[in-house]
């Protein structure tokens, strides 16, 4: 039977490693997990080697260093020999079913290169990201300014993120999926180079896919397959360093795949848009860590 390979990145996810590692380990197919520790120093590493430390599905790699996401996952990827890949946030818990839906879909659609699930929130709302169009300087800039909230009164006024729509009724073809958990065939993966390890933390997966998609695969969002995610657990110790590494993000893939296209003059206004907005978002950053429930 076709297993998949969950590949965990953890730093700092508390209880919350846990119980992802238990949902994984509840899935209907058989799956084997790396937990990938970027040298974390809450216990979270040697509470989970104590509760699943005998399980021989679960693997726990302890980095000397925090690598960042994309070298942490790439260590894994690159030596897992699994047919499918399944990379999850630490703070996500997985339906039973929804590894076992996504690797059919990708068995059945041959030219599928990513399947992504149905991301929501405890409360059951669909969360940020979990279907997204590609960047552009004009969808950001809609994003940014909140006109994207006045689409359904004008296309042209659409942004990155398609928070809100409704679930379609199957699995259909989309730009880009939620990075807090994808499925990606590992053979595609491997063509296309893995995640671009430029990238610390944020806007990796989207430059997978957009380099995906540029070799002839797509991207599959499955609304069948259900996650919940809570979103900022692993980062709520390090909240400037996170939402910096977000803004170098967005500079890396525009500055990768759209520049050339664009005259200096707008080049300069990407950039000195993508900073203004990481000044202005800031307060907000830092007051919601001081807000945080300890």
């Amino acid at each position: 039977m076709t297993t998949a390979r969950v590949i965990i990145v953890n730093f700092n996810a508390g209880e919350y490693l846990q119980e992802c590692i238990a949902s994984v380990l509840n899935s209907s197919v058989p799956v084997s997990v790396t937990v990938a520790d970027n040298a974390s120093s809450d216990g979270s590493a040697d509470a989970l080697a104590e509760r699943f430390g005998q399980d021989a599905r679960v693997e726990i790699l302890n980095n000397e260093d925090n690598l960042g996401f994309a070298r942490a996952v790439n260590r894994v990827a690159r030596k897992s020999r699994e047919e499918f890949l399944l990379i999850l946030n630490p703070d996500c818990v997985l339906d039973p079913e929804a590894i076992g839906t996504l690797m059919r879909v990708l068995e059945v659609d041959t030219r599928a290169g990513v399947a992504g699930p149905w991301v929501t929130d405890q409360a059951g709302k669909m969360q940020k990201g979990t279907w997204r169009r590609f960047p552009d300087p004009w969808r950001s800039l809609m994003t940014f300014t909140g006109l994207a909230g006045l689409a359904d009164h004008s296309a042209a006024l659409g942004g990155v993120d398609l928070r809100g729509a409704r679930a379609p009724a199957g699995p259909i073809k989309v730009d880009a999926v939620s990075g807090a958990c994808l499925m990606l065939r590992r053979a595609v993966a491997e063509k296309v180079g893995f995640y671009d390890e430029g990238y610390a933390m944020h806007c990796e997966d989207l430059d997978l896919m957009f380099r995906l998609r540029a070799m002839g695969y797509h991207c599959m969002l499955v609304p069948s397959a259900r996650v919940i995610h809570r979103g900022g657990v692993s980062t709520a110790s390090r909240p400037w360093w996170v939402h910096r590494q977000k803004h170098l993000g967005m500079q890396r893939y525009f500055r990768k795949f759209q520049s050339g296209d664009h005259a200096l003059p707008v080049r300069w206004l990407v950039y000195t848009g993508i900073w203004c907005h990481y000044l202005a978002t800031l307060p907000v950053v830092l007051l919601g860590r001081l807000t945080r429930p300890a």
